[in-house]
């Protein structure tokens, strides 16, 4: 008989076996926190973005996108007017397109100021953020008074980042401020880690 047959595994090799199968976890792991602060620094693109497109349309117009009331003027009658009175009217996340939060969108698509279609039904639609969510414009939110930008679906590990990296990390102060409930009066007063959160930035 064979007296190598039922031979097992060395230590030597059991060892290098585990080296690998460490360094494929680690390799997976370190692809995933590369991709997770790609998304982060891909919100505050984002907010640094469209906050640059509502002052340079502003500039160009002297209004302010979704409440401009010479857009048919210029573009054409498939394109809806603002009432031009200073404030954009309805939620960040409104599904009415005869809101000015939505229309807002289709402004800044036809002046060339963000990518999309710029007539019909689409041209409406908010973008979304790195995470999933909407992104969307309001007029005050979470006590921020004024316009503001806000994204939903991020959770509260990554929130905590991106208030932390980009304003004082608190919910509920400062110029970056989150809620689990849309439209609230104030920011949260913590970040939970697991909970979809709304991040606001004043414009």
């Amino acid at each position: 008989m064979n007296a190598n047959r039922n031979k097992g595994f060395t230590l030597v090799e059991i060892a290098i076996v585990l080296v690998i199968i460490g360094l494929l976890i680690g390799g997976v792991l370190k692809g995933q926190e590369m991709i997770n602060n790609a998304k982060i620094k891909r919100v505050t693109t984002d907010f640094e973005g469209i906050s640059a497109a509502v002052f340079s349309y502003q500039d160009r117009y002297r209004a302010i996108p979704g409440d401009d009331n010479t857009a048919q003027t210029r573009w054409g009658t498939s394109v809806t007017n603002g009432n031009n009175n200073g404030i954009i009217a309805g939620a960040w996340n409104s599904t009415n397109n005869a809101n000015e939060s939505r229309i807002f969108w289709q402004h800044l698509r036809n002046s060339n100021l963000i990518p999309g279609s710029k007539t019909g039904t689409d041209s409406f639609n908010q973008p979304r953020n790195s995470y999933g969510g909407l992104i969307g414009i309001e007029d005050t939110n979470f006590g921020l008074a004024g316009l503001v930008i806000c994204m939903g679906g991020i959770d509260g590990t990554n929130a905590a980042i991106i208030d932390t990296q980009t304003d004082d990390g608190v919910p509920n102060t400062g110029s970056i401020r989150a809620n689990t409930v849309n439209n609230a009066t104030s920011g949260a007063s913590n970040y939970n880690a697991t909970t979809p959160y709304v991040i606001c930035r004043k414009l």
